[in-house]
């Protein structure tokens, strides 16, 4: 039997490229975004989270078998911590239940590199409280300092997120139901969101400083595509709680491997 997937953010950019491939591999898709999806609705706000998963639940026939959720904006703002951080966990919160239903259920997220980036603490922490309210405030007061720190929410949102991933993917609602939790952090992805910042030497310089992916350069979003398709796929049994850096190589590049700072406790293999 095919599959079904719902995908968010298929309107453009990963998302787009996201549903496209599993309908190329004959699954149905169920794609959710602010317009041009088989629905419309607005991630930023609770009600329309609801409205949102009530209604791709439908046009799914109650029958879900992955979500995707790829969503997301990266305004100097706090509507971007709403879509980014409470627009993919509440809205995969809410088909929890139905995708339990499934024999192979699946979930995965957009991240980011920029997860690794500055960010603030006091936003990441309201953020993974589950306090909408005081985030907003947070990410609004960094808002009004300027564009540079207003950007701060976005890193934040991403942090969170994949702070989430972590500590979800083994809980009883997405492990205990045999449900694999996983995101995936792409570098650099020429789509809408970086066409403008690419489009000058200057604006390159700045993104490849930032981001450098010794790897095969700036990708395509079929790239982050694929690697999504597989996570949700039947295949993958065992990986969850990862963000895998789907990056070129820049989260090798920027950190090398001062990347194991656990409790130092050793055990013998």
């Amino acid at each position: 039997m095919t599959r079904t997937y719902i995908v968010t953010g298929s309107g453009s950019g990963i998302g787009a490229a996201t549903a496209e491939l599993l309908r190329e591999r004959g699954y149905t898709v169920v794609g959710v975004d602010l317009r041009g999806a088989e629905v419309e609705a607005d991630l930023s706000t609770p009600e329309g989270r609801r409205t949102a998963a009530q209604k791709a639940l439908e046009l799914a026939n109650g029958k879900v078998d992955a979500v995707i959720a790829c969503a997301g904006i990266s305004a100097p703002a706090p509507i971007t911590v709403a879509v980014n951080y409470f627009g993919v966990t509440e809205f995969l919160e809410l088909l929890a239940p139905t995708l339990a239903k499934s024999d192979a259920p699946r979930a995965a997220v957009v991240s980011s590199m920029a997860s690794l980036q500055p960010n603030s603490p006091e936003l990441v922490d309201a953020l993974l409280a589950g306090d909408e309210p005081r985030a907003l405030e947070i990410g609004a007061a960094l808002a009004e300092q300027g564009p540079r720190v207003g950007y701060l929410n976005y890193p934040s949102s991403k942090r969170a997120l994949s702070r989430w991933v972590r500590r979800a993917s083994i809980s009883e609602q997405w492990a205990g139901a045999g449900i694999p939790l996983n995101a995936v952090a792409p570098g650099t992805v020429l789509s809408a969101m970086t066409k403008d910042l690419l489009a000058t030497p200057e604006g390159r310089q700045m993104v490849d400083s930032s981001v450098p992916m010794p790897l095969n350069g700036h990708s395509e979003p079929v790239v982050i595509a694929r690697l999504l398709a597989w996570l949700t796929s039947e295949e993958n049994t065992h990986t969850t709680g990862q963000t895998i850096y789907t990056d070129g190589g820049a989260d090798a590049t920027l950190r090398g491997d001062d990347i194991w700072g656990g409790s130092g406790q050793s055990i013998s293999a």
